[in-house]
């Protein structure tokens, strides 16, 4: 056993050796501030309601070797080995099969069904790791899906095949190709499980794991998590929004809330259990969203868990029901697509429409002198900020008086064309440029200037958290009308909700709408 000690450096915590903290000389002088936690002890100076100065925890040795990093990473991978496995045996058996009784080999069609079957293990979350690993609970899941590769393959036979049982012989090593790789697949599964139980067991496959919450429940669940490394989370201690008040037992309390961020940081942690809380809504709203911010595996203990039934969504840690949270679909692989959307949307539009480009900036430097384009400084993504393009539909005023001045519907200082661009929103093609460069999307919540980005987030709580994903062209909240001079807390809402709820399908549908809005109040 070995201790590993975390201690405050600058408001982070992180693993360090005293000689290499910065600091003022009287931290660094400060006497054997490095003391093993006991039960019971509440040293108000050694605790704080955020990071304590020094912390020692116990851990298995073995988490500080590259089997906890690789094993983090690693169960996904191993479980699509495995049925990739399965898969080759199959195939190779019908082969060896059908070459010893003269027959034609099917193995172009089993490879294919095993592709698709591997998919489908995918699609139905069979890949992911879980707490508790049983294949008598992955078993009606592999079942149901192996029986709709079956029915796809059987489909694409009468698509590709006049007389699907013209050759009986053939079709039957397929199905018996088919149900190999099934059965392999089970019994693989089950071995697997196994291996991973045994080396959780021993320690050598654990994930740290911070639980919120040092109450009852937080020391049951904690407690259920060290006395069975079958799980694979090793708890290293717990944050509560008011650490004095409790005594975390055989573990650290190891601060409030504002603890998380530099403890996911720094890498000390990779999993959060939630428990019950004395925290606010807001803070544990604060707390799942860090945790989707830096790719933390979050599981939360749902209120009169008693009466919760386990499901697929669910995992079960020794009675104790655990919701594990998904991740944000902006954290999703097909983000990546909505970006090369863009690209792709926004450089042809930019060459269709430049003829229309070349004649609007004609308008406006016919209507209001020189100056064609608006450069404005916006908040964007990760609170980075860039200079947004547009048309320029107002009067030129001087940079301090554009920054901090509201824009109204019926402003004073819109030209005559100006309103014209404004009303049919021509004046914001412009920034498919900033599209083209990344600084936006097509989709997202509309970019605001710094100066109202520092007023809006000290008013509304939940402002901040719409710059987790590039600003848009248009938004969710857009085209519910929440443009202009309305409700900031509504559009931050909205913007929100788009954030956790996204998908391709929703942006396409907000385009969508954005168009028929656009050509609505250009036709009237």
């Amino acid at each position: 056993m070995s201790d590993l000690e975390y201690v405050e450096v600058t408001g982070l915590v992180h693993p360090s050796a005293p000689s290499e903290l910065p600091g003022t000389d009287e931290d660094r002088s400060a006497p054997n501030v490095r003391s093993r936690r006991t039960p019971g002890d509440h040293d108000p100076a050694s605790i704080s309601t955020d990071v304590p100065r020094t912390v020692t925890i116990h851990e298995p040795e073995v988490l500080a070797t590259r089997w906890a990093h690789l094993a983090r990473f690693g169960i996904h991978p191993f479980l699509v080995l495995l049925d990739m496995l399965a898969v080759a045996v199959g195939a190779i058996g019908m082969e060896v099969l059908s070459r010893q009784l003269d027959l034609e080999s099917p193995l172009r069609k089993t490879l294919a069904f095993g592709a698709v079957l591997v998919g489908l293990f995918a699609v139905g979350g069979l890949h992911r790791s879980r707490l508790s690993m049983s294949v008598l609970d992955d078993l009606p899941s592999m079942t149901g899906r192996w029986l709709v590769a079956a029915g796809l393959a059987v489909l694409g036979q009468v698509i590709w095949s006049q007389a699907i049982w013209a050759n009986y012989i053939i079709h039957w090593q397929f199905l018996w190709g088919a149900l190999t790789i099934g059965v392999v697949a089970v019994l693989l599964r089950g071995l697997g499980y196994a291996v991973v139980r045994r080396l959780r067991t021993h320690g050598l496959v654990a994930h740290r794991a911070l639980v919120v919450g040092a109450g009852r429940v937080g020391r049951q669940v904690s407690g259920i998590l060290e006395s069975h490394p079958e799980y694979g989370l090793h708890p290293i201690g717990f944050l509560d929004a008011d650490p004095l008040r409790h005594d975390g037992g055989s573990l650290p309390v190891l601060g409030g809330p504002g603890s998380l961020t530099a403890l996911l940081r720094e890498g000390v942690v990779g999993n959060v259990v939630v428990a019950f809380s004395s925290m606010k809504e807001s803070e544990m709203v604060h707390i799942i969203r860090t945790c989707d911010r830096y790719r933390c595996e979050l599981f939360v203990v749902p209120r009169l868990f008693e009466l919760h039934q386990v499901d697929a969504d669910m995992e079960s840690a020794w009675g104790f029901p655990l919701v594990r949270l998904r991740r944000s679909t902006h954290r999703s692989p097909a983000w990546r697509v909505k970006r090369l959307v863009d690209v792709l949307a926004s450089g042809l539009t930019l060459l269709f429409l430049a003829p229309l480009l070349a004649v609007l900036a004609i308008g406006v430097r016919l209507d209001g002198g020189p100056g064609i384009l608006f450069r404005q400084e916006r908040v964007g993504a990760d609170g980075r900020h860039f200079d947004v393009l547009k048309f320029r539909s107002l009067r030129p005023v001087d940079d301090a008086e554009s920054a901090t001045h509201w824009n109204i519907a019926h402003d004073d200082r819109l030209s005559r064309f100006g309103r014209f661009l404004r009303a049919t929103s021509l004046d914001e093609l412009p920034q498919l440029y900033n599209i083209l460069r990344g600084d936006m999307s097509l989709v997202g919540p509309r970019p605001e200037r710094p100066h109202f980005v520092n007023q809006f987030q000290a008013l509304y709580p939940s402002y901040h958290a719409r710059h987790r994903v590039p600003s848009g062209l248009t938004g969710w909240a857009q085209v519910h009308g929440l443009r202009g001079d309305t409700s900031i807390a509504e559009r931050a809402r909205f913007d929100n909700y788009y954030i956790e709820n996204w998908s391709l399908w929703l942006d396409l549908k907000i385009i969508l709408r954005t168009v028929s809005a656009v050509l609505r109040r250009a036709g009237g």
